[in-house]
């Protein structure tokens, strides 16, 4: 009867001081870290909904980078970045591994026209309609 208390009560004890619980967590898992990105349009405003943007100088001539997510009426998400360098504007449209990149030919108020070939995109605040002969698709920018 010792043997069997004596081997039960050494098990308790081995438990007890084996399995301490770590109140500071699993070392191993990688915490996420989110940050924000606001960016300022050029009436001051904040944008909200673009999800990349960079501005580099060089030389003092600069470049910006604005990369927004559109969503179609079908609901397909096509990838959108709009660059501005001291030469040239242009927008690049990614859907399906496919990247058509078009540059800007005229700004009529408010709406921003980017042609090359046959296909046309035209801006105007949150939505971009692209036109390539008789097809023509409305996208409206989105948040993910």
């Amino acid at each position: 009867m010792k043997k069997v208390f004596l081997l039960t009560g050494s098990m308790a004890l081995l438990m007890l001081t084996g399995c301490k619980k770590n109140e500071s967590g699993n070392k191993s898992v990688i915490r996420e870290e989110s940050s924000e990105t606001s960016v300022t349009d050029h009436n001051g405003k904040i944008d909200s909904v673009t999800t990349g943007s960079s501005m580099t100088d060089v030389n003092g001539q600069k470049t910006e980078k604005v990369s927004n997510v559109y969503k179609a009426t079908d609901g397909t998400l096509v990838k959108v970045v709009f660059e501005t360098t001291p030469k040239e504007s242009t927008v690049a449209i990614t859907s399906n591994k496919k990247t058509f990149t078009l540059k800007k030919t005229e700004t009529n108020g408010d709406e921003t026209v980017y042609k090359k070939d046959d296909m046309t995109a035209r801006v105007k605040g949150d939505s971009l309609h692209l036109e390539q002969g008789n097809n023509m698709i409305e996208l409206k920018k989105t948040k993910i």
